[in-house]
Parts: structure tokens; C-alpha cells; sequence
């Protein structure tokens, strides 16, 4: 029996690329449909509910963080730790944020003095002071009830929604340590999915999910149905046999994903629109299974590729939009028209590289140096030892040696 509590989960970090590409689906669903309408209406279904992907992140974002930091935060409250965790957060997040931000402001401006066919006088107008400052600060979406129009960068809504996370779990983590000390594994999985069903609640009680204020609930209840699943799995006794079973049942629980949202498509309850979201419920086993179980699905998204796409997987959902606008304009303003034709498909498929590409460099020239440089302005350098050939230099201190 062994006991798994440190270092990356590969497989939830192969997860995400699998999130970041159905929300890009999602948006790119009107291309799809010019140049290949079979292949949209064949995955109709699922391309709908690409919105998912976002709820999918969330529950990801509460695992992970739960999973790193339970114990350098939960047992008690340490003001410079909370402090601490959130500049490393913002050393995540925030770097390609702020470019893909000011990307998508500078071509809003470019369609102002270049070509026939400036962007929405909505999103013209919302190029302001005001709206800057909410968003270098990350607090727009705190001020409406609806995202659209929130963000220059439309994705970045869940970025806003996310630092309001980030913000609560220095109290969210001691809470969940507490709970995760008198609760078995079993009762904390239950507690997971419960949280984790407030926004399918509204989903029924309205039949859609973009409801005033809606996105509250999402974020919150689904980050803390994450954090509950992590305090699961970090109680859990596992033997190998246990670990292929959870592999099994991770494929299994992607089968019935897909096939719900075929059926929910096909025969939705009370004619509800979203009836996608649904299968939100099946989150939070699935993201459980694939950080515990072995084989099959999990091997999958722990190959190597699959990481690796899991790390540019944020600047691909941050990236992708800007890219998608910008060809919706160059459409306008050349006159281009997709049919169904080889032609078109490879046109959307390198749309969707392209962001790809995009989402490497950010990750590679932008993410990756801007964490590391903000990470060393918290923690302490290490001074440079000399080498036994080099003359001491300054003041004279005796030298000990210690172990660690």
C-alpha cells in the first residue's frame, strides 16, 4: 500500500490541454461549421458544452493548490505564507495575462486605423482608463453579473473569477485541513461532489447556465469541490490493483461524459438549453480517478506531449480568442469565405496551431522567465560559494559545514 502526497500529477497536468482545446472548439464552433459541417454536426454535442472546460479548470485549480499547500497552510494561519502564495499565484498567472490583455487592446486599436472594419463600438468603448485599472488588477468581473464584455481578452473573465479564489483559500485551506482530519476519504469524496453541485443546481432551477452572478457559484463551489477531492485522495491507501481500477474507471467515467452529453443533446430535460452542463457532476470523479489511478487514460495523459501541452494549455485559453477575432475581421475585411472544402478545414486546423504556437512562445519567452523572476524577488538568494582557488573577498567569516 502506498501513500502518494508530492510532485506534479502528470495526468491532471495532461488534463488540461484536454480542457484548453474544448474551449477553444467551443469558440471556434462557427468555422467548423463553414468548413466541414458534417464534423460539426457530428460532435454538435460536444463542442456546445465546450464551456465546461472552464468548470473543468476550476475543479483543477482547487485540487492542484490543495494539493501543494495543504500543509505549509492548513494547520494554522500564517499571514506571510498567505502573502507568499499569492505573489507566486500572480508569478503564474499574471505575466501572460497582462500581455494577452494588451494584445487584445492594441488590435482592437489596430481595426480603428487600419481596413474598413473596426472591432464593436462595445468593445471600442470599453478601451478606457477605468476598465484598464479593474484589469491590471484583476477585479473586473467583480462588478457585474454577467462576463461578456468584462475583459478585453474574453477569456480572461475566469482569470478575475480565479484571483477571487486565490484570495480566499489562505481561510478555504484551513478549513479543509480541519475537515480532512476528522473525515474519512470516502465522506470527503461525497463532500467534493456535493460542493461541486451548486451550479448544476441553478442549472436546473433555470435550464442555462449564464445566469446574473452565476459565474460566483461556479468559481467558488467548484474550486472548493476541488480542494475537498484533494483532501480525499491525500487520505487514500492505494495498492497497485486500486490504482488500475481507477485508471479503468477514469476511462469509464469519460464515456459516460460523452455519451450524456450526446443523450442530454438529444433529449434535454423540460427543453432545458444547456442541459450539456450537466455532466458537470462527474468532474470531480473524474478528476480523482486520473490523480490516483495507473494504465490506460492516466498513462495517456502523463506521456510526455501530453505534459508538456498541459504547461502552454493556459497561454493557448488565453491566446486563442485574440487569434479568433482577428481572423473574423481579416474575414470582413478581405472578403474571405470558408466552404466546405479540404481547403477550409486546413485553414481552421492551422487557426488552431497557430494559437498552438502562440501558446508555446508565451509559455516558453513570456510564463516561464517572468515566474522564475518574480519567484526570486520573495525568497532568499543564496550566496555564491567560492572555490577553493579564490581569494576570500570583504570580511573574513570562519567556515562550517552543514548538513542539508
Amino acid at each position: 500500500m502506498s501513500r502518494v502526497r508530492t510532485g506534479e500529477i502528470k495526468a491532471l497536468s495532461g488534463l488540461r490541454i484536454v480542457a484548453a482545446v474544448w474551449v477553444v472548439l467551443f469558440h471556434f464552433r462557427p468555422l467548423l461549421a463553414e468548413a466541414s459541417p458534417a464534423f460539426r454536426d457530428a460532435l454538435a454535442p460536444v463542442l456546445n458544452a465546450g464551456a465546461q472546460g472552464v468548470d473543468l479548470f476550476f475543479i483543477l485549480s482547487g485540487f492542484v493548490l490543495t494539493w501543494n499547500y495543504l500543509d505549509r497552510m492548513g494547520e494554522s494561519w500564517s499571514t506571510r505564507s498567505t502573502l507568499r502564495f499569492l505573489w507566486l499565484r500572480l508569478a503564474r498567472v499574471w505575466p501572460v495575462y497582462l500581455v494577452t490583455m494588451h494584445l487584445a487592446a492594441a488590435f482592437a486599436v489596430f481595426t480603428l486605423y487600419v481596413g474598413r472594419f473596426p472591432l464593436p463600438p462595445d468593445v471600442i468603448g470599453s478601451l478606457n482608463a477605468l476598465s484598464w485599472i479593474k484589469q491590471v488588477f484583476l477585479v473586473q468581473l467583480w462588478f457585474q453579473p454577467f462576463f461578456d464584455g468584462s475583459s478585453w481578452d474574453g477569456p480572461a473573465w475566469s482569470i478575475s473569477a480565479e484571483w477571487l479564489a486565490y484570495l480566499l483559500f489562505g481561510g478555504l485551506v484551513l478549513v479543509v485541513f480541519r475537515i480532512a482530519a476528522v473525515t474519512r476519504a470516502r465522506g470527503l469524496i461525497w463532500l467534493a461532489i456535493a460542493a461541486a453541485l451548486a451550479p448544476t443546481l441553478l442549472l436546473l432551477a433555470h435550464g442555462v447556465f449564464y445566469t446574473p452572478w452565476s459565474w460566483l457559484p461556479r468559481i467558488v463551489m467548484q474550486f472548493t469541490a476541488g480542494a475537498l477531492a484533494c483532501a480525499a485522495v491525500r487520505r487514500l491507501q492505494l495498492s497497485d490493483r486500486s490504482r488500475q481500477a481507477a485508471g479503468l474507471a477514469s476511462v469509464a467515467l469519460v464515456v459516460i461524459i460523452i455519451g450524456g452529453l450526446y443523450l442530454l443533446d438529444a433529449y434535454p430535460p423540460q427543453d432545458m438549453l444547456d442541459a450539456g452542463g450537466l455532466v458537470d457532476v462527474l468532474f470531480v470523479p473524474l478528476v480523482i480517478a486520473l490523480s490516483i489511478g495507473a494504465g490506460s487514460l492516466p498513462a495517456l495523459l502523463s506521456t510526455p506531449v501530453m505534459v508538456y501541452l498541459g504547461h502552454i494549455s493556459f497561454g493557448l485559453y488565453m491566446v486563442h480568442e485574440i487569434v479568433h477575432t482577428a481572423w473574423n475581421w481579416a474575414i470582413q475585411q478581405f472578403g474571405i469565405t470558408l466552404t466546405p472544402s479540404w481547403s477550409a478545414k486546413f485553414a481552421v486546423l492551422g487557426l488552431v496551431l497557430f494559437a498552438g504556437v502562440l501558446a508555446a512562445l508565451l509559455y516558453h519567452v513570456v510564463e516561464e522567465p517572468a515566474r522564475r523572476w518574480m519567484r526570486k524577488m520573495i525568497e532568499p538568494s543564496t550566496p555564491r560559494v567560492a572555490r577553493p582557488s579564490e581569494p576570500p573577498q570583504g570580511r573574513l567569516h570562519p567556515v562550517t559545514a552543514r548538513a542539508g
